[in-house]
C-alpha cells in the first residue's frame, strides 16, 4: 500500500460491560434516591429521639434540684425563725395575759388586745397558728396541758376545760404542736354519803 492512501478508520470497540447492560442492571447499580432519603430520615428521627430523651432527663434534674432547693430554703427559714418565733410566743402570752387582766372595759385593755392580735398575725405569717379552747371543751392529751384541776359535782364536766390560762401554738404545715394550750380542767369528785 502506498503511503498516500488514507487508512481505514477502525471502529472503536466499546467496553463489553457497557454494551451489554440491561435497564434492570442499570437500576441496581444506580443509588435509589428513596432509600437514601429514608436512611437520612431514620438518622434524623434517632437524633430527635435522643434530643428528647436528654431534654426530659435535663428537665427531671432541674425539677429535682428545684425541689431540694425549696426544702433547704424552708429548713433554713425555719432554723433562722425559731428564736424569733419563740420570742413572739412569749410576747403574745404577755400581751394576752395583760389584756385579760385589764378586761375590755378598762383603759388600755383593748390596746393590749390589739397588740396581741398583731403578734398573732405575725406568727401566722411565720406558719404558726394560735389555738384556744372554750370552757366545757373536752381534754385532748396532745393539745392541752393541765395546770390545775377544779373539783366539780357534775360528772358530765369531768375532764373538760374550766379556764384557759394560755393559748396553744401549732405549726400550720406539719400540725406539730409548738406549745400546748395551758388550762385548768374540771375533775369530778364523787362524794360518799355517810349512812
Amino acid at each position: 500500500m502506498p503511503d498516500d492512501e488514507p487508512k481505514p478508520v477502525e471502529a472503536v470497540a466499546a467496553p463489553p460491560d457497557e454494551e451489554n447492560e440491561t435497564p434492570a442492571e442499570e437500576a441496581a447499580e444506580a443509588p435509589d434516591p428513596f432509600a437514601e432519603v429514608g436512611e437520612r430520615l431514620g438518622r434524623v428521627e434517632a437524633e430527635v429521639a435522643e434530643f428528647h430523651r436528654r431534654s426530659a432527663h435535663r428537665e427531671a434534674v432541674i425539677d429535682r434540684l428545684h425541689e431540694e432547693n425549696q426544702r433547704l430554703r424552708g429548713g433554713l427559714d425555719k432554723a433562722v425563725l425559731q428564736p424569733v418565733v419563740a420570742d413572739l410566743i412569749r410576747l403574745y402570752d404577755q400581751l394576752d395575759r395583760e389584756a385579760r387582766r385589764l378586761g375590755a372595759d378598762a383603759p388600755g385593755g383593748p390596746l393590749f388586745r390589739s397588740f396581741a392580735d398583731d403578734v398573732a398575725l405575725i406568727l401566722d405569717r411565720c406558719g404558726i397558728e394560735v389555738f384556744t379552747a372554750d370552757p366545757g371543751d373536752p381534754f385532748q392529751h396532745d393539745r392541752h396541758r393541765p395546770l390545775a384541776v377544779v373539783p366539780c359535782d357534775d360528772e358530765s364536766r369531768h375532764n373538760t376545760v374550766a379556764e384557759v390560762i394560755a393559748a396553744g401554738f401549732a405549726e400550720r404545715d406539719t400540725g406539730r404542736i409548738r406549745r400546748p394550750l395551758q388550762a385548768r380542767f374540771h375533775q369530778f369528785e364523787q362524794h360518799s354519803e355517810a349512812p
